[in-house]
């Protein structure tokens, strides 16, 4: 089970290659995550970390992230 420190870690967790570098990764569009899955996820956290966002994004709970942004 992901704990809030996790939640926490995931919302503030940016890109960090590619078209979309830099964005945090609950910014990352549904169909470039899409895209990523078809072709396989890297592995390691970040991998994990997109799998999850996508499960988000896909669910409709992104308005649970974006409090958790730190600004």
């Amino acid at each position: 089970m992901t704990g809030e420190h996790e939640l926490v870690e995931l919302a503030n967790a940016k890109m960090y290659y590619g078209k979309h570098q830099g964005k945090y990764l609950i910014n990352v569009p549904e169909s470039y995550l899409l895209w990523m899955k078809n072709k396989g996820f890297p592995s390691g956290k970040h991998g994990r970390q997109l799998e999850l966002i996508l499960e988000i994004k896909v669910n409709g709970l992104e308005k649970l992230i974006y409090p958790l942004i730190k600004k």
